[in-house]
């Protein structure tokens, strides 16, 4: 059937969300190259490989297997390029970045590669990518860009870092929402477990990647010790001939124009400072004496009355105190999946004390009592220090 030249509806959609329209049987569509890069791709892809290691130890920590995470390779593209190497169906999680460096930064995983992590999390098989399953990759990626603000302020000293709480959505690669324009992508390769081989994408927009990688080349060409100051020098032209110090020679300064025989010094020119001859020479200093150090005895001493009384200034400070009745660990599955009527087995039996805390250390236990319509706690036992020391290691 020949067409009369109109669109069709299916034509005009993939248009619309970027798809190539020779998988709808229209005419090639012309690809551009993407534009150059407004960023330092080496200096991404420096500072997010050193984070590979610590991101790899908290995937196996989160998923209890062993994880390891490579790479990344670090590209510029744009949306008609990366498109093509995506698969039809990807999990987009969005974690823009709101202060620091802000701008969009967001994680894309296979659906194969998302559905292995969630089952992995949540000790399911075949698992559905459903609204539970986004809420475990989502909190996934939040350890993930926690694990990378820190280091980046580290390296950047930048403290103001912060980026959204993650959402993600399992969704058709062409709805996919990506960066507008040029965007760098970093491209790790996962292993979990011993299963098949899986990719993951981290892209950052144009405005991010730009401010990062100009940070980390500034805060990585400062060298603030001695040693690299006094290099620094070297780029004034500083050269020293023939300063001598008490039958001393050393070699520096000729490129400032500055003569210090004898420490006799004449003056720098360019600088306008003449300076008088000093006639310095190295005195005798004799044999140095060299004493054994006399440390103090660690043992505390006993507060007298002086001391004791200071305690009295702290006297109307107050501190927090609660009572907790017990705990437990609950999968992240079983968590999302309580409601109203849930019933929580604690870790204590009925009837067992109680713990009571103060600054969420344990001082004594207690059984609970009712005083008029409100709860209460009666004291029955001290923690003595060592349990306390025990308790806080």
């Amino acid at each position: 059937m020949m067409s009369d030249g109109a669109l069709s509806q299916d034509e005009i959609d993939a248009l619309l969300a970027g798809v190539d329209s020779t998988a709808l049987g229209g005419a090639p569509a012309a690809v551009a190259a993407p534009a150059a890069a407004g960023f330092d791709s080496g200096a991404l892809q420096r500072f997010f490989s050193s984070t590979t290691s610590a991101l790899s130890a908290n995937l196996s920590t989160l998923t209890g297997t062993n994880v390891s995470m490579t790479g990344p390779d670090v590209s510029a593209s744009d949306r008609d390029n990366f498109m093509a190497s995506l698969p039809g169906m990807v999990t987009v999680i969005s974690a823009s970045y709101t202060s620091g460096f802000p701008g969009e930064h967001i994680f894309i995983l296979p659906e194969e590669t998302a559905k292995a992590i969630a089952s992995l999390m949540t000790k399911e098989e075949n698992i559905a990518l459903d609204e539970m399953a986004m809420s475990v990759i989502g909190e996934v990626v939040s350890q993930m860009v926690g694990t990378q603000i820190t280091s980046l302020t580290d390296k950047t000293g930048n403290k103001s870092i912060a980026s959204a709480s993650p959402t993600a959505a399992n969704v058709p690669k062409a709805t996919a929402a990506l960066p507008a324009g040029n965007f760098a992508v970093m491209n790790y390769a996962l292993s979990l477990g011993d299963g098949p081989g899986h990719e993951m994408w981290e892209i950052l927009g144009s405005a991010p990647a730009s401010d990062i990688s100009s940070s980390l080349n500034a805060s990585g060409h400062q060298d603030q010790s001695p040693m690299g100051q006094m290099n620094s020098m070297g780029n004034m032209g500083m050269q020293m001939p023939n300063m001598g110090m008490g039958g001393m020679q050393m070699q520096g300064m000729s490129g400032m124009g500055m003569q210090m025989p004898g420490m006799g010094m004449q003056g720098i020119p360019g600088m306008g400072m003449q300076m008088p001859n000093m006639g310095m020479g190295m005195p005798n200093l004799g044999p140095t004496n060299v004493q054994q150090v006399q440390f103090p005895n660690l043992m505390q001493p006993r507060l007298g009355p002086h001391e004791s009384g200071n305690i009295g200034l702290i006297m109307d400070v107050s501190m927090e105190m609660t009572v907790e009745l017990g705990r437990t660990r609950k999968l992240i599955k079983e968590i999302l999946g309580m409601g109203e009527g849930t019933i929580i087995e604690l870790d204590k039996l009925a009837g067992e004390p109680v713990d009571i805390l103060v600054n969420h250390k344990l001082i004594a236990k207690g059984e609970v009592v009712v005083i008029d319509e409100n709860f209460g706690v009666r004291v029955t036992e001290i923690v003595s220090p060592m349990e306390r020391l025990s308790e806080m290691g």
